[in-house]
């Protein structure tokens, strides 16, 4: 057994005077003194290939997610709007999440003005950051090579290139959560409780990002400093306190603002039943998540423990490498496992404060705390949340191959680097088998490719360097080339809407909606184009109202990319990833100019140029222009014409505002101008199914007293009811 007290530990003071010594380019460009000369290089290197990839085709999907792209729009108009992350200007209800995600979307926006590459580009930044932190996490305890297979692997990952390029909470969370094990195994490294207070910072900023699933790795890293600490256990625990003080600091300001604020002067809580936001982050956001019991959801998952279907997949021990999320996220996830036994056991007689073993630990506990809630959660869940494994299984693997590299003239680290190339390769067998039609031929070589690395591997010991460097060269192409496939028809996709899954389609269901109340948070429509005035069927807006033009952000090899692939990923217009006429079952409910499904709650509407036309005419006379039910609908038509939009329900049409009474007011007061109908299997606009609530909710209320009581009014496919001019009857 070794403790592996010869791998390179990291500068310390002793280099202090090699580094002052330097100019700061050349600081820059060489890095440490005793790096090789081509570490630094490759590293920048590595970043400038991963910026180009995740920009590469970036404006085909335009606005992405149009519930988040509005709420950023309407931050870049006002002020209150980004504090409060309200979808609307005119900040009658917010997002379903705080609203830190929205803060770097928000500034881009207000600067450069509304684009698709105002919107995505904070993503991509985010996604080189997080790079760059896990190689300067791994290079300080392994080699440059085990921090560049570190960046390899995280930028290869299927799902890592969909969600960096997607305007999605995921993104900032994937990175402080990153951010939060660097600045853990840092304190780690000699007790100084600055990186404590750093780690507890991140999480609280996570926390403003996506809640409680910041705190899912909070558990094993505190006890693995409480144990492993090179401090006194007294200082060890105190340090925790501070850190959990800096947290609640970071992540607890905003909240305290908002309950505190007077509910009457800010913007509705989205998601949440009683205008609270400290209900949406324990109850629906929260506990819900786990139990299924999510109030105004459009369905939970399968029972924990269990293995049962729901409407968001079944859940189990196998859930990660099941049909709907194995191809996003599990390609390496095997070799992830199995190298974290490998560093356990090979560090496990080391000294109690050994950093090699602490690296494994961290990163390793993340992952499998993580992926252990991901898959038992019964309530809402979908397959791009697992972005979040990524930074842990990328660090396992630079780690992992690392040690073990370094103990190849050991037959059983052979044996270990050969039994995770077979399983890797055996697997992206698996997995490419469920896209038989998608590259055929790559199939059958990866695992040809693999199995003949991993006999190179195996007698690693007894070969030259040269045949045995060729050995790992195979193992590590047979291991990348299915999620690298993968990953290259991500980045050529354009991706929209409520649903969205990285490669081709498996023809799994995924369940619909996204991070929030059957919806928001990720869905997967290529552009269609040519829809209703240039309308993409996600409401991208149209480019002067000419039909068959581009859409801003949206590029016309985009959009004829999402015509060529729509069938190769399983989408239906409107429908879901997989199910074939998904969208069919919800039309009546979104009408032709819904364009999305269930009726505008997963893809909101197109938007044509009459109907652009009428809602813009007197814009300004209005404090919302228009109202819809469902926040992709009011999206839709927000981000197509520039001005307010209230989204009546909040995202699915389920939460109760503004109440009857309410809106009455707003039209007294001549507040609103249309109201966009919900269809009903007409020409409507497409609503957010009259509202989950049903006949009794606030939203079905509301609709059905505009319909009574307010004249019909067409523009193009779309039905409005004009709230300025009464029907000559009465009533309510």
């Amino acid at each position: 057994m070794t403790t592996l007290d010869h791998l390179p530990a990291p500068p310390r003071g002793a280099t202090g005077h090699a580094r002052s010594a330097r100019s700061l380019p050349q600081r820059v460009w060489r890095g440490r003194p005793e790096d090789p000369r081509w570490a630094r290089p490759a590293f920048l290197g590595m970043l400038l290939a991963i910026t180009a990839a995740y920009l590469w085709n970036l404006s085909a999907s335009g606005y992405a997610n149009s519930f988040y792209s509005a709420a950023a729009q309407a931050g870049s108009q006002s002020w209150k709007a980004f504090f409060f992350g309200s979808l609307d200007s005119a900040n009658a209800i917010t997002v379903d999440k705080p609203p830190a995600t929205l803060w770097p979307m928000a500034l881009s926006v207000r600067v450069f003005g509304l684009g698709s590459w105002a919107i995505l580009f904070p993503q991509v930044l985010m996604g080189v950051a997080t790079a760059g932190v896990l190689y300067a996490s791994v290079r300080r305890r392994f080699s440059a090579a085990a921090g560049l297979i570190t960046m390899a692997v995280f930028a290869l990952t299927p799902v890592a290139a969909l969600m960096f390029r997607f305007n999605n909470p995921d993104a900032l969370l994937a990175l402080l959560m990153t951010v939060t094990v660097y600045c853990v195994l840092r304190a780690m490294e000699d007790g100084r409780t600055k990186w404590l207070v750093w780690a507890g910072v991140a999480v609280g900023l996570a926390f403003l990002s996506k809640t409680l699933q910041a705190f899912l790795i909070l558990p094993p890293l505190a006890v693995l400093y409480a144990v492993f600490a090179p401090v006194s256990v007294r200082r060890r625990f105190g340090q925790l306190g501070l850190s959990a003080l800096s947290m609640l600091v970071a992540g607890g300001w905003w909240v305290a603002i908002v309950e505190l604020w007077p509910a009457s002067s800010r913007p509705y809580i989205g998601g949440s039943q009683n205008n609270s936001f400290l209900e949406l982050t324990f109850g629906y956001n929260g506990l819900g998540r786990i139990n299924g019991d999510e109030t105004g959801s459009v369905g939970g998952g399968g029972g924990p423990g269990g293995g049962a279907g729901g409407q968001w997949g079944e859940t189990g021990i196998g859930r990660m490498f099941n049909s709907e999320i194995g191809s996003q996220i599990s390609w390496l996830l095997p070799a992830a496992l199995i190298l974290l036994v490998a560093g356990v056991w090979l560090t496990w007689r080391a000294k109690r404060t050994d950093p090699v073993r602490a690296a494994f630990l961290a990163w390793g506990s993340s992952l499998l705390m993580t992926a252990g809630v991901f898959s038992f959660m019964a309530g809402i869940f979908h397959q791009y949340y697992t972005v979040a494994l990524v930074p842990y299984i990328a660090a396992l693997i630079g780690m992992g191959v690392s040690v073990l590299w370094e103990e190849r003239s050991r037959w059983w680290a052979g044996a270990a680097l050969a039994l995770t190339v077979a399983v890797t390769a055996w697997w992206a067998y698996v997995l490419l088998g469920r896209t038989p039609d998608y590259l055929p031929w790559l199939r059958t070589t990866v695992l040809a490719a693999g199995l003949l690395g991993a006999v190179g591997l195996l007698l690693a010991a007894r070969l030259g360097r040269q045949l045995a460097l060729a050995a790992v060269g195979l193992g590590f192409a047979a291991s990348l080339a299915g999620p690298v496939a993968y990953t290259l028809n991500t980045l050529n996709t354009g991706h929209q809407g409520s649903i969205v899954t990285a490669g081709p389609s498996a023809g799994g269901m995924g369940g619909f909606g996204g991070g929030g109340r059957g919806g928001p948070g990720g869905g997967m429509r290529p552009p269609t184009g040519n829809q209703q005035g240039a309308g993409t069927g996600m409401g991208m807006p149209p480019t002067g109202g000419q039909q068959g033009q581009p859409q801003p952000g949206t590029s016309q090899q985009g959009q004829q990319q999402g015509r060529q692939q729509g069938g190769q990923q399983g989408q239906q217009p409107g429908g879901m990833p997989g199910m074939p006429g998904a969208g069919e079952r919800f039309r009546g409910a979104g009408g032709r100019g819904g364009g999305g499904g269930m009726g505008g709650l997963l893809n909101g509407a197109s938007v044509d140029a009459a109907a652009k036309k009428l809602l813009t005419a007197n814009a300004d006379d209005y404090t919302w222009s228009a109202a819809a039910i469902g926040s992709q609908n009011a999206a839709s038509y927000q981000l197509a014409t520039g001005d307010p939009v209230m989204a009546i329900g909040g995202f699915n049409g389920s939460d109760p505002s503004p109440t009857l009474s309410q809106f009455k007011k707003y039209v007294e007061d001549g507040r609103v101008h249309y109201f966009i109908s919900s269809g009903e299997g007409g020409e409507g606009g497409g609503g957010g199914m009259g509202g989950m609530g049903g006949s009794s909710g606030t939203s079905s209320k509301i609709s059905t007293w505009v319909e009574a009581n307010f004249k019909k009014v067409t523009a193009g496919s779309a039905t409005f009811y004009d709230l300025t001019r009464p029907e000559t009857k009465s009533g309510d």
